[in-house]
Parts: C-alpha cells; sequence; structure tokens
C-alpha cells in the first residue's frame, strides 16, 4: 500500500519541526516571566535592568531623555600621492589620433558593452538552473523550449486572424 501514501516533502518536515522548537521556546519564555513575577514592568519610573543590553545595563525610565551621540571624529587626509597621480597622466591626445581603427574598435566595443547584460552575480546558480540539477525546477533550456513554441503558436494564430480579417474585407469590397 506504499504507492498510495505521498511522497515526504523534507522542506515540510522540516518547517514543522521548527514551528514545534518555536512553541516550545514561547512556552519556556511565558514560563520565566510568570516565575519573575513581572517585575520588567516598572510603574514609578525607576531604572530596570535589561537583559538586552550587555554587562547588566540599565534602562532608562520613558520620561528622561536619550543620552546625547558623542561627536564625529575626522582624520587628516593626505592629499599629496592624489595630486602625483593627477600630474602624471598623459596629455590629452590630438584630434587626428582619435580616428585610427583600435579606437574605432574600443568604441564599437563600448557600444556593445551597452546592450550586454549585466554580468552575473552568481555563475553557479545560473549553472545549476540551466542544468536543471535543483530538484523540483525543469531544465532552463526546457523552459526556452517552452517559451519559443509558446510564441511560435501565437504568432500562427495572430497571423491566420489577420490574414482572415484581410480576406473578409477584401470580400465585402
Amino acid at each position: 500500500m506504499a504507492l498510495l501514501k505521498k511522497k515526504v516533502d523534507p522542506l515540510s518536515d522540516r518547517a514543522k519541526a521548527l514551528n514545534a522548537e518555536i512553541a516550545a521556546l514561547e512556552a519556556k519564555i511565558r514560563k520565566l516571566d510568570q516565575q519573575s513575577g513581572g517585575n520588567e514592568v516598572n510603574k514609578s519610573g525607576a531604572r530596570v535592568r535589561s537583559t538586552a543590553l550587555p554587562h547588566g545595563g540599565t534602562v532608562m525610565a520613558a520620561n528622561t531623555p536619550p543620552p546625547k551621540a558623542p561627536e564625529p571624529v575626522f582624520e587628516e587626509v593626505d592629499q599629496k600621492p592624489i595630486k602625483e597621480i593627477k600630474a602624471q597622466r598623459s596629455p590629452a591626445l590630438p584630434i587626428e589620433d582619435l580616428t585610427t581603427p583600435t579606437q574605432k574598435m574600443g568604441f564599437l566595443d563600448r557600444l556593445e558593452q551597452i546592450f550586454r547584460p549585466p554580468p552575473l552575480s552568481n555563475p553557479k546558480l545560473v549553472n545549476y538552473l540551466a542544468a536543471g540539477s535543483i530538484q523540483g525546477l525543469r531544465p532552463l533550456r526546457y523552459e526556452k523550449r517552452v517559451a519559443r513554441n509558446r510564441f511560435l503558436a501565437l504568432a500562427f494564430v495572430l497571423v491566420v486572424v489577420l490574414f482572415g480579417i484581410c480576406a473578409a474585407l477584401i470580400k465585402h469590397r
């Protein structure tokens, strides 16, 4: 009767386990709150010890202003190397040198780079998606083929409809 059983999804099993663990932790937090007697809520405005701050820091009452932030510290930057680099640059090329074949190829390369897609941020993931190595996902080449076939079918239907409209207009003329 194993054929009629639903396949086990490891992600849903892990999600159930994590939800159970979260529920256990929340119950433990509630239990600890009840044991402490609710000392963290202080109506008098006195300082209360916070476990969120390191070394037993204290939390100020709501009516006290927050402490001022320290002033930023600025450091001196030596700009001598920057000025030297600007001075070492070569002078501008004459206008007639800009029409050399290498310059023209550079222009075509820059123009091509404008229309080129941006580099991949995670090429390994793209390879996995293209090969279909991730379980449950279809290979990218299959998805491309499906999209191409869908486009061709819709283009064919559009041509047939336009042909029918043109034939009807010519017939009624």
